[in-house]
């Protein structure tokens, strides 16, 4: 019996301290105020009642995000502008000390005594930039309204043949990358930096600024080296019909302005293409199979042999060329550049280890070319076409039904072929350092042709008709 008394009061006991253990817990974990020597971002909160620390926490962030922020552009002009923190893309968090707060209220009894006793003294206020909504503000439209738009550099040739520059125009751009540390370290505040009814000293920032520049600037130009017209040629066009001067037109403005690298090669055939579907061509005469004969885009031939001269004049390689089947009027022969579409080209290579600059044109009657560069002054070329050997003229007779018996009629008188050769002469300081053959060219004989009653001809055997000095004949498509 007196165990069984024992053993009541000993649970009785146990009964009771636990229930007072469970109170005191209780009591403990629902404690209003927060922790003693609580600080968030520099603010303490003493004793402060849990219900409004949260609404008074808010309060005082929306504050340093209402904070005045004067931003300042020095130049070209000065602009004053001010924004709060907040629409500068600024914003304050303590989510730290929220996600410490939840644990307060939220889990068991256990739990929120453990999150009470282990609530930390300080939680730091939380600064976060977002870039995008300050480039809304300041944007691209901003910037150029401001600052301006780059203006690239120009190159351009007078009327007297000089080469001058006209200076790029560069700008000022926010340098954002710096204006984002800026925002951050001027704008790195604590909440105890706000006080009740006091009105916060502005945050003054200037703009970060960097230079613009164009990607055409005129070091960019200079570099490339055109610093002077190192060539003109020239030859005439004489009593040219409009189709023909039109076709010549248009291939010479399909280079005008065309800069050729170092070591890039000028290809006649992209010219060609080029001028066809910007300007088109017309009818003019063009030689098929060594005659004249009516054709589309007679003429052309006229430019690539200008520029065939200019390009020996300078002493530039060339990579391709050959001379018409028949000599023309307008240069000596072995001076010219035949071109046939798909079949014969003209190339040359730009070795002047700098850019060429190619103005092309038809001015007073004639097909001038001009190069622009760096070439030596001292240095110069001269061009001397011998002929070596006249072909004679063959005869081809054909039958006639309406000339009387041993009666002949010449119906087409022929013309001599030749060959000729062509000889650069190089000159340092006006002595001749090189004298080199260029070309051996071949200008095919043209027939006598006689009728002759009676007379039986073989027909010519067929050959593959190559259109020079255009692009098709009149009566192809």
């Amino acid at each position: 019996m007196k165990k069984f008394h024992v053993t009541v009061i000993v649970l009785f006991s146990l009964l009771l301290i636990g229930s007072a253990s469970y109170g005191l817990l209780y009591m403990y974990v629902h404690q209003p105020n927060l922790p003693k020597g609580v600080k968030v971002g520099g603010w303490g909160m003493d004793d402060k009642p849990r219900k409004n620390v949260l609404k008074e926490l808010h309060t005082r962030i929306q504050q340093l995000q209402s904070w005045p922020v004067t931003l300042e552009v020095a130049e070209p002009s000065p602009i004053t502008m001010t924004h709060t923190a907040g629409e500068l893309g600024v914003s304050y968090h303590a989510i730290s000390f929220e996600n410490a707060l939840k644990e307060l209220e939220e889990g068991n009894l256990w739990e929120r005594a453990y999150a009470r006793h282990q609530f930390p003294e300080t939680f730091p206020l939380e600064l976060t930039y977002n870039e995008p909504t300050l480039k809304q503000l300041l944007s691209p439209a901003w910037e150029k309204e401001t600052f301006g738009t780059p203006t690239e550099a120009v190159r351009r040739i007078t009327a007297n043949d000089k080469v001058q520059y006209i200076p790029e125009k560069s700008v000022h751009r926010i340098d954002w990358k710096t204006l984002s540390t800026l925002l951050q370290m001027n704008l790195h505040r604590e909440l105890s930096d706000v006080h009740e009814g006091a009105k916060p000293d502005p945050v003054h920032i200037v703009l970060p600024l960097y230079i613009l520049k164009p990607e055409v600037t005129i070091d960019s130009l200079k570099n490339e080296g055109i610093e002077r017209k190192i060539i003109q040629f020239s030859t005439g066009l004489g009593n040219s019909s409009k189709g023909r001067i039109h076709n010549v037109s248009a291939a010479a403005q399909a280079i005008n302005g065309m800069i050729l690298p170092p070591g890039g090669v000028f290809d006649y055939e992209k010219v060609i293409r080029k001028a066809e579907k910007e300007y088109g061509f017309r009818e003019a005469p063009v030689i098929v199979n060594g005659r004249l004969t009516p054709g589309i885009g007679g003429g052309i031939c006229q430019v690539s042999s200008t520029v065939y001269n200019a390009a020996l004049l300078t002493g530039l390689d060339i990579v391709e060329r050959r001379n018409h089947s028949l000599p023309v009027k307008y240069i000596p022969k072995g001076l010219d550049a035949t071109f046939a579409s798909g079949a014969i080209n003209f190339r040359f290579k730009n070795n002047t280890e700098k850019s060429l600059l190619i103005h092309a044109k038809v001015q007073g009657g004639r097909m001038v070319v001009k190069f622009f560069g760096t070439f030596p002054e001292n240095v110069s070329y001269a061009l001397e076409s011998r002929t070596i050997e006249t072909l004679s003229v063959p005869v081809k007779y054909v039958s006639s039904n309406v000339l009387p018996e041993g009666a002949q009629q010449v119906l087409q008188n022929g013309q001599p072929g030749y060959i000729v050769e062509t000889v650069r002469t190089k000159k340092v300081a006006g002595k001749v350092v090189e004298s080199k053959t260029i070309s051996r060219d071949t200008y095919k004989a043209q027939s006598r042709l006689i009728a002759r009653s009676g007379h039986i001809s073989m027909p010519d055997p067929k050959q593959p008709s190559v259109v020079e000095d255009g692009i098709r004949e009149g009566n192809q498509p």
